[in-house]
């Protein structure tokens, strides 16, 4: 029997907390769903994920997992030891050679092979009879953040009513949002794309036959937003959309939460305030000089005095963006010197006797 490190599979360390192995499925989960990944070995990458989760994420049958003690390491010759062999395995449920499977909402882990002989050794219990007649406690719940997967065998109606409840967990969407002075400045709605999963309507997530979700239980579904950005904005803040995250159960509605992330090569923002940085020569800083820049507002011409010196802010009022009580901020313009680069000989020798001058 091939011995399957489920550690390995999940990408933890032996000792990792039940955290960080929930943090790991859900990120490979994500990365191998049938639905989102099309390449060949994906299916029974997925299928692997979700059988090292069933027992990593299971604090009991993580501990039995655990028992095994050196016999880990014995790889692909690994064999039980005392009192593991066929441990609830197929052939202790009912008479007359009744057939079991196992399956997820979204996901029939039939169509999948099942899980593994390794697996059946150990956990071989909680198996649902194709009559629909549990034989163990089931295999659980997996969750991910594609909205959560759950147990689809029989249940009594309080236990349907927690699941249902259970899978409107996590409806909420989170995406960044990248954000300009200019988008600022102008007050208009800014488009921004949502891509993501969501639970099909059409069987409940359940699958298995569903056409609509191929099977999976999950559908994949995109749209475009027009989002206002409010005056004062501050980077990293949330902007709630509510009703627009994915849909759950009984047709309830996640929220989408945008972060505000600032992508501008121009400005510097901080609130209603923006900062420029502009270049000057080293002979325009000691003479002084009229420079034309461009500004959200327009292209103005500034005087930059004698003298001035790397690093100098000069602030010009009312060119910034927007306040929330009316008006606008102000616009920084922050110095650099800056020595050109395709100088003749006759500006470096004026240089050099500058230099004379200086010592």
């Amino acid at each position: 029997m091939e011995y399957k490190d489920y550690y390995q599979i999940l990408g933890v360390k032996r000792d990792a907390t039940q955290a960080e192995i929930k943090s790991a499925y859900r990120k490979l989960a994500k990365k191998y769903h049938p639905d989102v990944n099309k390449t060949p070995e994906a299916s029974a990458k997925f299928k692997d994920i979700n059988e090292a989760f069933e027992v990593l994420g299971d604090k009991e049958k993580r501990q039995r997992y655990d028992s095994l003690g050196s016999n880990w390491q014995a790889g692909a010759n690994y064999t039980p030891p005392p009192g593991f062999e066929n441990f609830g395995g197929f052939g202790g449920f009912g008479n007359g050679g009744t057939q079991y499977k196992y399956s997820t909402s979204g996901i029939n882990f039939d169509d999948l092979g099942g899980f593994s002989d390794f697996f059946n050794s150990l956990f071989g219990g909680g198996f649902t009879s194709a009559s629909g007649r549990s034989s163990g406690s089931g295999a659980g719940s997996f969750y991910d953040d594609l909205g959560g997967f759950s147990s689809s065998s029989a249940r009594t109606r309080s236990n349907t009513k927690s699941r249902t409840s259970q899978s409107n967990v996590n409806l909420d969407i989170t995406q960044d949002i990248k954000v300009s002075a200019k988008d600022i400045f102008a007050q208009k709605p800014v488009s921004v794309r949502i891509n993501n999963l969501e639970k099909c309507t059409q069987c409940s997530g359940v699958g298995s036959v569903c056409p609509h979700c191929n099977g999976t239980g999950f559908v994949t579904f995109s749209k475009t937003l027009n989002v206002k950005i409010p005056p004062e904005v501050k980077e990293g803040q949330k902007i709630r959309l509510k009703g627009e995250g994915k849909t759950g159960s009984g047709n309830v509605k996640g929220d989408l939460y945008l972060i505000v992330k600032f992508a501008d090569k121009n400005y510097t923002i901080n609130g209603s305030d923006l900062t420029k940085t502009i270049e000057i020569t080293p002979a325009q800083a000691v003479v002084g000089i009229k420079k034309e820049i461009e500004t959200l507002h327009g292209n103005i011409n500034i005087k930059i005095p004698p003298r001035t010196s790397n690093g100098i802010v000069l602030r010009l009022k009312e060119l910034g963006l927007p306040k929330k009580s009316g008006g606008y901020g102000n616009l920084n313009i922050k110095i650099n010197l800056a020595v050109p680069k395709n100088l003749t000989e006759e500006e470096i020798k004026l240089y050099e006797k500058l230099l004379q001058l200086e010592k």
